[in-house]
């Protein structure tokens, strides 16, 4: 109860603070104030996270590193966003409340400072929600939330990308439907809905025209993915090699199949070169690839491990089988094709796509045959690694083959 106080008085500051912050200068007298209040708090309600929060922010817009705008989103978003969710549980329902209270933070941030900053502030919402229900476990949590928008909502700012506002609206409306519905399919958890969400965002955002075609072929690697995973899966159940979770992927999976190609999706909205095309299809195939092989591949009988082709125990890293390295090379030609069809590359493009999405599969396996299995990487890690792997190398095959 005293913690709920002492976010009302919070609340209440953070108001005032924003209201005032246009006209007190320079901005170190700002962090000054803030820090002050931030420090009473802690001394009368034991709010030291939220403290740690408010000083940090402070200082980052003190020293000049965070502009007016994304200062004063930052600590709307963040009080009321808190204030908010610690009235309900940890549900889906609750994070819908923490999204709408974060959005009308930011949409009365907008509307005071009169700076039309819309894309700023929805990568904001994103990003807040997603750190909320990964880092919800730990204590400290709220500082590397408001680390995170804040530093979310700079990077979008310097960007200074323009994109249309119902675009983006819609952008945001599909990305969370799909989201919603993995997670209702129960192949995506809470972490895996807003992380794809996000994903989904970015690419119907930054690689219009043709965010809809990218997103599709997203989406298609997500339906053959979901498929391999349910291929079997008592007969993998029963052998130990199942995916955790009945199946349902978290933040680590998608992001470590979907990071790269998302910032993909960025550098071609930023400077349309058609090398990021490749790079986004290659890193696509290349998951498509893995995820196939790994889910399917499993079920072909005894594997040899890659950097020896001796006959290791099923569901070893690096283990290769003749039905996996098949299906791997089919998942990497159906997204470049599909990808194709969709008219975002060029039968060329297709080609060297496919090749990449193949060797990048077998690069996670070399990878988990010799970093995974001595346990410096794990699998979320080797995943990363693999779709950035394929990716380049689409990008190098372009270059010298193409470009």
């Amino acid at each position: 109860m005293e913690k709920q106080r002492g976010l009302g008085y919070a609340a209440g500051f953070v108001s005032g603070a924003i209201l005032v912050a246009p006209y007190v200068q320079p901005a170190w007298l700002m962090c000054f104030i803030v820090i002050f209040f931030a420090l009473i708090l802690w001394r009368f309600f034991n709010t030291k996270y939220l403290t740690y929060s408010l000083c940090i922010i402070a200082l980052l817009y003190g020293v000049t590193l965070l502009p007016l705008f994304v200062f004063c989103c930052t600590l709307a978003m963040l009080v009321l966003g808190e204030l908010v969710f610690q009235r309900g549980a940890d549900d889906l329902n609750t994070y819908l409340y923490y999204i709408i209270s974060t959005a009308w933070a930011g949409v009365l941030v907008i509307a005071y400072l009169d700076q039309k900053y819309f894309l700023t502030v929805i990568f904001g919402i994103i990003a807040a929600v997603l750190l909320k229900t990964i880092l919800l476990k730990f204590e400290d949590s709220l500082v590397i939330e408001a680390i995170g928008i804040a530093m979310t909502m700079w990077l979008i700012r310097e960007l200074n990308y323009q994109a249309d506002v119902l675009l983006v609206v819609i952008a945001v409306f599909v990305g969370f439907t799909f989201g919603y519905f993995a997670f209702r399919a129960k192949t995506a958890d809470l972490s895996g809905l807003f992380s794809a969400a996000l994903v989904g965002t970015i690419l119907l955002v930054f690689a219009a025209p043709m965010g809809t075609q990218w997103f599709l072929i997203m989406l298609s690697f997500f339906i053959l993915g979901s498929i391999a995973t349910r291929y079997k899966f008592e007969y993998k159940k029963r052998i130990g090699v199942e995916q955790g979770k009945g199946g349902a992927r978290g933040y680590r999976n998608v992001f470590a199949n979907g990071i790269i190609a998302a910032a993909a999706a960025v550098l071609f909205g930023v400077f349309q070169m058609p090398v990021f095309i490749v790079l986004y299809v290659g890193c696509v195939a290349t998951a498509a690839a893995d995820t196939l092989a790994s889910e399917i591949g499993v079920t072909g009988g005894i594997p040899y491990l890659i950097t020896t082709f001796r006959k290791v125990p099923v569901g070893t890293n690096g283990g290769i089988t003749f039905k996996g390295e098949f299906v791997a090379l089919m998942g990497s030609v159906t997204i470049s094709l599909i990808a194709l069809l969709l008219n975002v590359i060029t039968p060329e493009m297709m080609v060297l796509c496919s090749i990449a999405g193949f060797i990048g599969t077998n690069i996670d396996s070399l990878i988990g045959a010799t970093l995974e299995n001595r346990g410096f990487l794990g699998n979320a890690g080797t995943n990363l690694l693999a779709t950035m792997g394929g990716g380049v190398f689409g990008v190098v095959l372009y270059i010298f083959l193409i470009g």
